[in-house]
């Protein structure tokens, strides 16, 4: 059977916060048949009901399941495993995700109560909920981090992502500074290691700067061996961009990581996406920028 042949159903999910409301309202407007929160006793039921209908306005389909639809989880792998052995649907799993500390920073901003916070604490409701969410995680097809997202990015990466006019989707690139000490992000295709390159982090009155501010970036890109690797990469890189978009990919995660995510990686990531925004569509984010290094107790 032919994709488009088949129900196109997707599942978005996630850490609440994390932007399924944007998400869900992002594939009504590419025309999908939207529903929040779906009982999941009734997702099997109201599938096989479409699957019988000849109507070809409900052959697209995304639902949002999330914590206050708790009974889902208790029978996941049953219903996952239905949907994937179903030849006449293509299934997939959207988990929307963002670092601890922006969810808690979302969540003082609108004031809302964490549906796991039973006793206020918005970070223990985040705790519990990441540990009963891993599962349906690592059945994700996308991941999408939306800690360094506005409401508008994450519109057009789920269009870049699940639109089928994709034809029709400017190509865009998305560079992304990253610390490894916070893992890697898990939406990159590309990554790129810059921790061999000099630290500002040992000097003084640089460390408590990030690569954006022009003392670091000038200590950063001004070692010999600085300027040869980015003269490198840029080669490197400049040429395979063109054959991403040739093979139809919409959007390009470039990730650059040091060890802590504020002074290399942000001061390299800069750099390389000004070069690129020469000529291509090119989005700048630092994730882990403004996170607080820890320390260590030598005495």
């Amino acid at each position: 059977m032919d994709t488009e042949e088949k129900l196109q159903l997707t599942i978005i999910t996630g850490m609440s916060g994390a932007g399924k409301t944007v998400a869900i309202q992002s594939f009504e407007d590419m025309g999908y048949f939207a529903i929040d929160n779906l009982p999941p006793q009734l997702l099997e039921k109201f599938i096989d009901l479409i699957a019988e209908s000849k109507n070809n306005d409900l052959k697209k389909i995304a639902v949002v399941i999330d914590l206050r639809s708790r009974s889902f989880f208790e029978k996941l792998q049953e219903i996952l495993n239905h949907l994937t052995d179903n030849p006449s649907i293509d299934f997939r799993i959207l988990f929307l995700d963002a670092e601890d500390s922006e969810l808690v920073a979302r969540y003082k901003e609108t004031r809302r109560s964490h549906p796991l916070a039973s006793d206020g604490l918005v970070v223990d409701g985040i705790k519990k909920e990441r540990e009963l969410l891993q599962m349906i995680k690592s059945h994700a097809q996308t991941l999408v981090n939306t800690s360094e997202m506005s409401p508008r990015q994450l519109r057009e990466r789920i269009q870049a992502e699940f639109s089928s006019d994709k034809m029709h989707l400017p190509f865009r690139i998305e560079i992304m500074s990253f610390g490894f000490k916070y893992g890697l992000p898990i939406d990159a295709d590309m990554v790129m290691d810059v921790r061999f390159l000099p630290n500002p982090h040992y000097i003084p009155q640089l460390r408590p700067l990030n690569g954006q501010d022009k003392s670091v970036y000038d200590y950063v890109m001004g070692f010999p061996q600085s300027e040869k690797f980015y003269q490198d990469y840029i080669k490197m890189l400049l040429p395979i961009i063109p054959l991403y978009k040739q093979e139809g990919k919409s959007v390009l995660m470039i990730a650059i990581g040091c060890t802590g995510g504020q002074h290399r990686s942000v001061a390299f990531t800069e750099r390389v996406g000004a070069k690129l925004k020469e000529d291509w569509h090119v989005n700048i984010s630092h994730r882990d920028k403004n996170k607080r290094k820890e320390t260590v107790n030598r005495s």
